[in-house]
């Protein structure tokens, strides 16, 4: 099991998602012997899981039953135990593309936070990409170094424990992206710059506060990065109904007698399917701000790679 790999089969030492519903999922580290207790009653791992397929229908100790699924990025951002506030798959799935992110590609990230951003540009850089993360907090930092080898993903990732705003990623001109989820990502701009490699690359951030993103902007700009967006993804959720809605009369002379009526014309009402957007929206979570650094040869301003 890996979260950057698919296998088939339920192995000890896997991280498996036991599927309760929608809304309650649970990770669950395989290990000979162990249990694990849901609403349902208890998962014996050596009985219901080790040996069975991923997908499988797992019956419990009270006769309820669960699913017991491969680990996805969408799943672990849902079952993660949070050490901070994550990034959740509407936002991620922005920032990828935003960032043009591809197998191979060289990530730097700040901060590393509870990893759920982290396990999604894993999955999206493997087989021979990296990704360079960093923490500002140490136990947070050394919990995900643990996570990503639980999740057999360490190999892609080097995990720093520093101030990105005093220190930077802790390399040079390799990055194809830069991503920041910190509180003054301003004060990492001309860091990341170092960090990027020399023929272009893209930087993104995450700020919560529009005011943050001002700031954001104006480092950037200043810093030479060009073409900055700032986006706010908002998730509406129609809601699906079915309506009846009365048709006209037109009256006997509608149409000529040689024309037979549409089956419609016989009923005085019609059922249809019809969808409403929600009248309120509490969805703000944050905006993202993006911007390209163009290639260094066509900059009229600036010394070497890096410079800032």
């Amino acid at each position: 099991m890996s979260f950057a790999e698919y296998s088939e089969e339920i192995r000890e030492g896997d991280v498996a998602i036991v599927y309760l519903s929608h809304e309650s999922l649970m990770a669950v580290t395989v290990r000979h012997g162990a249990q694990t207790q849901t609403r349902y009653g208890a998962i014996r791992h050596s009985d219901d899981l080790i040996g069975k397929r991923y997908g499988a229908k797992v019956t419990c100790s009270k006769g309820g039953w669960v699913y017991v699924l491969h680990p996805t990025p969408e799943l672990w951002t849902m079952a993660l135990p949070h050490r901070t506030q994550i990034l959740y798959a509407t936002d991620i799935a922005t920032i990828t593309l935003m960032l043009e992110l591809k197998p191979g590609s060289v990530v730097c990230e700040s901060g590393t936070g509870s990893g759920s951003l982290s396990h999604a540009i894993l999955r999206t850089i493997a087989p021979t990409g990296h990704l360079y993360t960093v923490e500002f907090h140490q136990q947070r930092a050394q919990k995900a170094q643990e996570e990503f080898k639980e999740h057999r993903v360490d190999h892609l990732v080097t995990v720093g424990n520093r101030d990105v705003c005093k220190d930077g990623f802790g390399v040079t001109g390799v990055a194809d992206a830069i991503f920041l989820d910190i509180p003054s990502p301003w004060d990492a701009v001309p860091h990341a710059k170092t960090a990027l490699k020399c023929s272009g690359g893209r930087v993104g951030s995450f700020s919560p506060c529009v005011e943050q993103v001002q700031r954001t902007c104006e480092a950037l700009s200043r810093h030479g990065f060009h073409e900055l967006n700032t986006l706010e993804v908002v998730l509406r959720v129609h809601e699906v109904r079915t309506v009846s809605l009365p048709l006209p009369d037109f009256g006997p002379d509608v149409l000529s007698p040689e024309v037979p009526l549409p089956p419609a014309f016989h009923h005085a009402a019609a059922t249809l399917k019809t969808t409403t957007p929600p009248r309120e929206m509490p969805a703000h979570t944050g905006s993202s701000v993006f911007g390209y650094k163009e290639d260094d040869h066509l900059q009229t301003t600036e010394g070497l790679c890096g410079s800032s």
